[in-house]
């Protein structure tokens, strides 16, 4: 059950989707289809193809995002009286940049012109396109964004623009329109990745914010199924206050007329 907030900004996305999504605007940039060379090409590249995860305490220390007084103070009051329910207990995904620090495996998998990522949390799929094509100048609002790459010899380096309002840059701070996400992809050696992640956001963040963490590949494991709404037993009463409905054994959610 979502929140009165979300549902909200749902409506909201709802009508932007219908103005701007590509089924109501034409397509600005077509693949090609690939050819013998383009394969030949991507076996050149680093292997980042397999299942990975974060690794074990390999998280490397970040400083807490600079904010602008006015985000400071959104933080504050946050963490003061932090909400009971959230869009997550409601099986909306993280979006970026959470979705990436999740603790559930990721998949690689490399094409030519596309970096396709698999999340196992959420069953969530993000896709960066490295065909050459520019980013949007008036990109659609989405959860994991639209993300742009290119090959700076072993690194990938990826743009993200174009948030849903339903996103966060960490618990209690929102982002505005402008931010932006960089993101540089490395492998470290045979099985171990570096993701070096870089946020700017002029009207939330004085100054870039930057994490890095490593992955672990592991070449035995698969993605498995992850149905959120299967188990989604949360719901909030019209005070406001989260609970659990433990008299549903199947998890499946109450249907409303």
């Amino acid at each position: 059950m979502l929140s009165a907030s979300a549902l909200a900004l749902l409506a909201g996305l709802a009508s932007i989707f219908t103005l701007t999504s590509p089924t109501a605007q034409a397509q600005k940039f077509t693949s090609k289809a690939p050819t013998a060379a383009d394969w030949a090409a991507l076996a050149r590249l680093p292997d980042f193809t397999g299942v990975w995860e974060i690794s074990p305490g390999a998280r490397a220390a970040a400083s807490r995002p600079s904010l602008t007084p006015a985000s400071e103070a959104k933080r504050t009051a946050y963490l003061a009286a932090p909400p009971e329910d959230s869009e997550t207990a409601n099986c909306l995904p993280a979006g970026m940049p959470g979705i990436m620090g999740q603790p559930y495996p990721i998949e690689f998998l490399l094409t030519p012109g596309k970096v396709t990522i698999v999340i196992e949390a959420y069953t969530q799929v993000r896709h960066i396109y490295t065909d050459g094509r520019p980013l949007p100048d008036d990109p659609d609002l989405e959860f994991h964004g639209t993300s742009i790459g290119r090959w700076e010899g072993d690194t990938l380096v990826v743009e993200t623009i174009g948030f849903s309002p339903l996103t966060q840059i960490e618990r209690g701070v929102p982002h505005s329109g402008k931010m932006r996400i960089v993101e540089r992809f490395r492998l470290a050696d045979p099985d171990t990745m570096s993701i070096e992640t870089t946020i700017t956001d002029p009207e939330v963040l004085t100054a870039p914010y930057t994490s890095t963490r490593n992955l672990t590949r592991h070449r035995n494991w698969t993605i498995a199924e992850y149905i959120c709404e299967e188990n989604n037993r949360n719901f909030v009463d019209e005070q406001g206050k989260a609970g659990i409905n433990l008299a549903n054994p199947g998890g499946i959610p109450t249907k409303k007329d």
